[in-house]
């Protein structure tokens, strides 16, 4: 079995947002020359995630609003607990288990092995400075 680990490193300039990162795994993918196996991609920060879906700028704008809604941004520590030690991003917290940490794709014949409209994505919830993400390729 073969193995290839790469880091992909976002700044996103906002609070929010969701970048699509399916071309930079894909190279990955292709420079591991593995034909059959597995890719993980994984947020390495706790108030970052990687999701797959449609790649359509309605649904982003909705997935924002609806995050925004269920752990609305509120740096006052009596809203949030986590906020008490200093910090102001307990919402990202929140947002970033509920969009999830990873994600898996099958590698078939040396490519991401997707349903129709699936891509990756990088999300981040509390953004404006450098964050990584691992992208480890394993197979034959």
């Amino acid at each position: 079995m073969k193995s290839l680990t790469e880091h992909l490193t976002f700044n996103v300039p906002h609070r929010m947002g969701f970048v699509n990162i399916t071309h930079q795994v894909e190279e990955i993918v292709e420079r591991s020359t593995i034909r059959e196996g597995l890719c993980l991609v994984n947020a390495m920060h706790i108030t970052a995630s990687v999701f797959i879906n449609d790649n359509e700028p309605g649904l982003h704008d909705d997935y924002a609003s609806w995050l925004e809604k269920l752990a609305p941004f509120n740096a006052d520590p009596k809203v949030y607990r986590h906020n008490r030690t200093g910090e102001d991003n307990a919402d990202a917290h929140l947002k970033r288990q509920v969009m999830g940490r990873e994600v898996v794709v099958a590698i078939t014949d040396g490519r991401l092995d997707f349903g129709p409209w699936e891509q990756i994505f990088y999300g981040e919830f509390d953004g404006r400075r450098p964050k990584r993400v691992l992208v480890k390729v394993i197979g034959e």
